[in-house]
């Protein structure tokens, strides 16, 4: 099955998507200085970036940045006065992101906040509210960032979390890890939050089964 989804993806995007020697680039940097393969594919980078013009977003916050493949994507897509601000944890792939958002000319437009997410968001004001927030980071984080999230968004806005199929495992009673447990968590709060409406989507392609949750502020 992994190489039926694979190959699908090799051939739509053969189709749909152009050469882009910025985005080569940042995976190229991104392995040559050992970061781990886990950035969006190719057909989920232009998704965010769809997403990102499709709503008309000029503010972006991005929790999860590993070498800035997804923030290249959706800090194109943002207009000229737009901004991206997006949060990672370790300083070696803040530093590769850093050199990759660059490289795409994009340095004007991306924010790279160095240091744990959950202590980068709860000093971030909610006077200039973003009107998109991905998240991509620990997975046992997610409810924090979530509701941090929130707060940090105008009513309309969208609030996507990835990862959160996990091949299924979410969803299977008998199993548990620190990963699974941080999305069930994230899935329970939203049962009862009458401020967002939310479904999740599973995806299947050269990253495997998946999925993420799209959250609507109301």
């Amino acid at each position: 099955m992994q190489e039926d989804w694979a190959r699908s993806d090799t051939y739509h995007n053969s189709f749909l998507l152009l050469p882009d020697e910025a985005l080569d680039f940042a995976k190229a940097n991104g392995a040559k200085n050992g970061l781990p393969d886990i950035a969006v594919s190719a057909a989920q980078g232009k998704y965010l970036d769809l997403l990102v013009r499709s709503i008309g977003a000029k503010r972006v916050l991005e929790v999860g940045t590993l070498g800035g493949y997804s923030s290249i994507w959706m800090g194109r897509a943002l207009p000229d006065d737009g901004e991206l601000v997006t949060l990672e944890l370790d300083e070696k792939h803040a530093t590769v992101a850093s050199e990759n958002v660059a490289h795409a000319g994009l340095a004007d437009k991306v924010k790279i906040v160095q240091g744990a997410a959950a202590d980068s968001l709860a000093k971030m004001p909610a006077d200039k509210p973003f009107d998109l927030v991905f998240i991509d980071a620990d997975k046992p984080g997610n409810l924090a960032y979530f509701l941090e999230a929130k707060r940090l968004t105008k009513n309309g806005a969208v609030i996507i979390i990835d990862n959160v199929v996990r091949r299924g495992k979410v969803a299977d009673p008998e199993y548990t890890d620190a990963n699974v447990e941080g999305v069930r968590k994230l899935l329970t709060h939203l049962k009862t939050d009458r401020e967002v409406d939310a479904t999740t989507i599973s995806t299947v392609g050269e990253k495997g089964w998946d999925g993420f949750t799209y959250t609507l502020k109301l």
